[in-house]
């Protein structure tokens, strides 16, 4: 299980915690933030990125292969359905897309190679996104002295 934190600081600045560690999310100026830190997009293909990528290094180091270096490029947009050639989209309006591109290096074979790039796709946090997620939400207030 993971647990995040997060609480609005100054202007549109987040401090995020997992109870080990702390970190900043922040609107760019464009948007009415200080830039202090990435903006929430940017913090989720951070997730993908970084989970692709030690997923990829513990299946080589589990099945003994050369890993010489593992990098990841991720890229968030809104297409419009009609625009987009790979989606099952029957409807109209927009799709939010994630491009990824993964670079692997070393020394592998051809079969090694279709392994990878199956496992690049298989990382936990991959799964989770494009099966979707089931988000349970809750708010809750303080009473005001009004």
């Amino acid at each position: 299980m993971a647990r995040i934190t997060a609480t609005l600081t100054t202007g549109m600045a987040v401090k995020i915690s997992n109870g080990r560690h702390e970190w900043l999310a922040d609107e760019p100026l464009t948007a009415g933030g200080s830039d202090t830190g990435p903006n929430p997009y940017e913090l989720l293909l951070s997730s993908l990125a970084a989970c692709t990528c030690v997923t990829i290094a513990g299946y080589c180091r589990h099945k003994g292969l050369a890993l010489e270096s593992v990098s990841t490029r991720y890229d968030f947009s809104r297409v419009h359905a009609d625009d987009c050639e790979e989606c099952d989209a029957p409807d109209k309006g927009l799709i939010e897309q994630i491009t990824s591109n993964v670079h692997i290096e070393g020394d592998f074979s051809e079969s090694q190679r279709k392994r990878l790039a199956q496992i690049a796709q298989r990382c936990p946090v991959h799964k989770t996104l494009a099966r979707g997620v089931q988000i349970d939400d809750h708010a809750t207030f303080d009473s005001g002295d009004g």
